[in-house]
């Protein structure tokens, strides 16, 4: 739930992220995926899928590729069906920099983290005479409930519940583009039932605590498999 309460004067500060998420939810899966990876059991994930027989030992580099941010089907239709004043509409400009701020963001979070935490040097570039995980993240489903949108007057957004999104990344080998591993994990944040005014700021805040969770996760996670996999390899 949402309410918009706009007083004109001065203009809104221009928009930063907008994306404001806390919880977990998971669906059941499949044992087996449509392209043959299969599912590992007890992951901090959602869903994490694993392709069989693979040796990720054999990895010593990591490349984490930009990340695609897309929005839930007819998102800025509902969020404008809600907005009475013409003056503080979203518009495709403010779902483009969203989209750029918060990919922008989801690729600096991974790099960093993986580069501080995990077994694996990150690089920009794919050496060929050296095999490399390339990490391709994706955001789908993005649900933000009070996006703070550029508007002539000011303009304050009170909700019980931000949003979700939800984190789509598959891991593939540089050399063949085989996909190795995919992730799934969807994060909602619950209603309360108690209004709190969202804006860029506390929107930016709650990305980037979700982006640090997903990037630890990610961290440990290929570390772990490594380890498993190592393990079961002759």
């Amino acid at each position: 739930m949402n309410l918009h309460f706009s007083l004109k004067g001065t203009l809104v500060s221009a928009l930063l992220l907008s994306v404001a998420l806390t919880g977990c939810t998971t669906t059941q899966a499949p044992p087996v995926s449509f392209d043959g990876l299969n599912l590992v059991p007890d992951s901090k994930f959602g869903t994490v899928y694993l392709k069989p027989g693979v040796d990720l030992s054999e990895y010593k580099t990591v490349k984490v590729e930009s990340c695609e941010v897309s929005f839930r089907k007819n998102w800025m239709r509902d969020q404008n069906s809600n907005r009475l004043s013409l003056n503080n509409r979203v518009t495709q400009k403010d779902v483009d920099k969203i989209k750029t701020n918060l990919g922008k963001a989801c690729q600096e979070h991974f790099s960093k983290q993986l580069a501080s935490s995990s077994k694996y040097k990150v690089v920009d570039a794919v050496d060929t005479g050296e095999p490399t995980l390339l990490l391709k993240p994706s955001i789908i489903n993005l649900d933000i409930n009070a996006p703070d949108v550029q508007t002539a007057g000011i303009s304050r957004t009170y909700t019980t519940s931000a949003g979700e999104m939800t984190l789509y990344l598959e891991a593939a080998d540089s050399a063949s583009n085989a996909i190795i591993a995919r992730v799934v994990d969807r994060v909602r944040d619950f209603d309360d039932n108690y209004l709190t005014w969202s804006n860029s700021v506390t929107n930016k805040s709650d990305a980037d605590r979700v982006l640090t969770r997903w990037s630890k996760q990610l961290a440990e996670g290929l570390d772990n498999m490594e380890a498993a996999t190592t393990i079961q390899t002759p």
